[in-house]
């Protein structure tokens, strides 16, 4: 009778480590499963990892398409947009042509800090909510850009641009009829610039597009002079200008490191 305890002890044990290893057994398989990446979730990052490395390797797959569209386009800017910014870059002088500028440029400012705040950016959004306010009052509705002069740096920032810090590819290079260069995302991101721009929002249809087309003539204009540093294949200059001047935007500025800008760098190396 006295081996019964023991007996009763040594099979509760036995019954605890069963149920331990049974524990152990389903923490490991629930762990499994939390791993466990769906055939559909793993394909699809698979096929993203395959088109960003395509792109990279060739950034412009639809280059043919792409200059007729180009061409296309030049011929618009040959016959109607460039006459129609040189005779606009002649008429006004350069203070009035800056201050057209600058108020587009302040009209945009509280969609370039939303795009801040997108982000992650909360710094520069208050940044840019500070130069809109600066602008509009002390700056007459923006012709004056008084927060430069106050050590407040403008930013460049879109939806696009937004998109591609969200984690989406920058796309391969697209030239638009008539919009001009452009990659799949941006393309994407100026939908929802669109609707952002004040101009849009012009009741009067006549007042609307008589801004818009001073808007685009006015962008023109700016490019009169940076026409002359063109070189080479046209189209291939743009292209590139197009997509490192993007890079350098959705990297904020930030560039790969040059040994030509370290200070122990010698020439001999």
């Amino acid at each position: 009778m006295s081996e019964r305890p023991d007996k009763g002890r040594e099979k509760g044990r036995n019954v605890s480590r069963g149920k331990s290893k049974l524990v152990l057994l389903a923490a490991l398989w629930v762990s499994a499963c939390l791993n466990i990446v769906s055939p559909d979730v793993a394909f699809a990052e698979t096929a993203d990892a395959e088109a960003s490395a395509a792109t990279a390797k060739n950034p412009d797959p639809w280059q043919g398409l792409n200059r007729k569209i180009f061409g296309f386009n030049k011929f618009l800017d040959r016959w109607i947009l460039k006459p129609v910014a040189k005779t606009y870059d002649w008429v006004l002088p350069d203070p009035l042509q800056r201050g057209v500028s600058n108020v587009f440029d302040n009209l945009l400012t509280p969609w370039v800090a939303a795009n801040q705040f997108m982000q992650g950016k909360p710094r520069h959004g208050l940044s840019d909510l500070a130069r809109f306010g600066l602008n509009t009052t002390l700056g007459l509705a923006g012709v004056f850009d008084v927060a430069s002069h106050g050590g407040i740096r403008k930013h460049e920032e879109d939806f696009g641009q937004t998109l591609v810090v969200w984690g989406v590819p920058l796309g391969p290079y697209i030239m638009i009829p008539v919009l001009g260069p452009s990659t799949m995302t941006t393309a994407a991101g100026r939908v929802a610039d669109s609707y952002a721009n004040p101009i849009r929002y012009i009741e009067d249809s006549r007042t609307r597009y008589g801004v818009l087309a001073l808007y685009i003539v006015n962008q023109r204009a700016q490019l009169l002079e940076a026409e002359s540093l063109i070189s080479g294949d046209e189209y291939l200059f743009i292209r590139d200008a197009y997509l490192q001047r993007r890079q350098f935007l959705v990297d904020d500025g930030k560039v790969e490191e040059d040994p030509f800008l370290d200070e122990e760098f010698e020439f001999d190396e």
